[in-house]
């Protein structure tokens, strides 16, 4: 079987399903190959006896309008729910309490989280100049706030966002938003008073104070949404095995690409202008290497850490303190099992039956790879045992549900600009290649469709000039 579509995407997670809509909004032929039986890549919802457990994203923040946009179109914002303005409140780790991140000078102050030296520490940071080269997150944060504020402000983000270490990745490229505190500003306390008031002057609100969001649903809600209305344009449970470009002939150095995918048992063929890639690295690496083994070997060496996440749901009466917040990250230096917990019912309603609370802990990352190879009854007990000891469960819990993800979070290491750098040279010596994945331009959702909407213009561009190109070759030959 062999058929013609003016664009193919590989894969439909929400970056390549964000590809798509746009451009099938634009009036683009497209059909999304997508190996899985059903739609969203890492963002799935299950739902069992009254309990809603994430088994990927478990919310998402709007930092960008694209959002609304996408949700009108797709008739999803009665849908879409506002996190519990409590879960703002966020708890870490230290010598076995937790204590609650500061929201106000008063309150840290206050706060027992840092010592009085390491508070001190911390208005140093006025006078610390611009760093030079290259630095990994705990250099950079160890250089402007100090050792402590690393240890249990960073280190624990840095295992809550990316499941990896503080030490291993770039600051310019993991969190460009604080590294531009100091290249913009020359500080970050500085640049966040600076920033503060040029934001106030353009009526702008923050990105960090951008609203967290989910779905009555669940979050598989926004992929599946997409997924209908693209309709057939998608194909699941077709694998694709080779991405090659065809030459046309010609003086115009024109060419197409085919896609060979296997479906059902029968391997078929799908004729394309344009392929977007919008698969993990190691998949992606694999169909580039026909076009440059160089690229295809360092994009097979993104690391990907192995994360678990253990849902435990229990009955109310089982716990003694208030789940009054987002949850708790738990810094390496208390050389606990869990790289936190997030408190899913105290969030958004309907993730526990009535009288019941569900707790999400997350397991492995970077930190401890090694605690994957426990089996689904360790790992369960290891995080109840956690969690008895911080937060004084009492007795069993009444749902339980492990998830694994053995190749979880692309971590953007120092020297990963190399990386990136090479998948442009790429992209411009392979007219009509594109590759759209969380390995490249932010691993949150909002950075998924933030790219998604970017390459969509991209692909766009390229084909309306591959036609004009070809209507003006049609016609030089008449």
């Amino acid at each position: 079987m062999n058929d013609h579509s003016r664009v193919a995407i590989v894969g439909a997670g929400i970056s390549g399903l964000t590809v798509a809509f746009w451009l099938q909004k634009a009036g683009v032929n497209v059909a999304v190959l997508e190996g899985e039986q059903s739609v969203g890549g890492t963002m799935r919802t299950s739902l069992a006896d009254g309990w809603l457990v994430e088994r990927g994203p478990n919310s998402a923040l709007e930092t960008t309008p694209l959002f609304n946009e996408m949700f009108s179109e797709l008739g999803l914002t009665e849908e879409r729910l506002y996190a519990d303005p409590a879960s703002n409140k966020r708890y870490i780790l230290r010598r076995g309490s937790l204590h609650a991140l500061p929201m106000s000078p008063g309150a840290f102050l206050k706060t027992r989280l840092w010592s009085t030296r390491g508070k001190l520490r911390l208005l140093k940071e006025l006078f610390i100049g611009r760093g030079t080269g290259e630095e990994s997150i705990a250099d950079f944060v160890q250089r402007r706030l100090g050792p402590e504020f690393l240890d249990y402000a960073i280190n624990p983000f840095v295992a809550g966002v990316y499941a990896g270490n503080p030490e291993d990745l770039s600051v310019r490229l993991a969190f460009p938003k604080l590294y531009a505190l100091e290249t913009r500003y020359g500080g970050l306390i500085r640049g966040m008073i600076l920033g503060a008031r040029e934001r106030r002057k353009r009526a702008e609100t923050a990105k960090d104070r951008s609203r967290m969001f989910s779905f009555a649903s669940g979050m598989q809600t926004f992929p599946d949404t997409i997924g209908k209305v693209l309709g057939d344009r998608v194909r699941l449970s077709s694998t694709v095995k080779s991405v090659r470009m065809v030459r046309d002939g010609g003086e115009n150095g024109a060419h197409r690409f085919e896609i060979s995918y296997e479906r059902g048992g029968t391997v078929r063929s799908l004729s394309a202008d344009s392929v977007i890639l919008a698969v993990p690295a190691h998949v992606a690496s694999g169909l580039i290497r026909v076009f440059s083994g160089r690229a295809a070997d360092e994009l097979g060496a993104v690391y990907y850490p192995p994360v678990a996440e253990v849902f435990l749901g229990f009955r109310e009466d089982q716990f003694n303190i208030p789940l009054d917040g987002f949850g708790y990250l738990v810094p390496a230096k208390e050389s606990r099992s869990i790289l936190g917990t997030i408190w899913s019912s105290a969030i958004f309603p309907g993730r526990a039956p009535a009288g019941h609370v569900a707790l999400t802990t997350f397991v492995g990352g970077s930190r401890q790879p090694e605690l994957l190879e426990r089996g689904d009854g360790e790992l369960v007990q290891l995080v109840l045992d956690e969690i008895r000891s911080i937060m004084g469960a009492r007795g069993e819990p009444v749902f339980t549900q492990s998830i694994r993800w053995r190749q979880a979070i692309p971590q953007y290491t120092l020297g990963y600009q190399s990386l990136l750098d090479r998948l442009e040279s790429l992209e411009r010596a392979v007219p009509g290649l594109f590759l759209c994945s969380n390995y490249r331009g932010g691993i949150a959702v909002g950075d998924c469709v933030m790219s998604g909407r970017s390459t969509a213009s991209r692909v766009e561009e390229y084909v309306a000039g591959n036609r004009s190109l070809h209507h003006k070759h049609s016609h030089a030959g008449l």
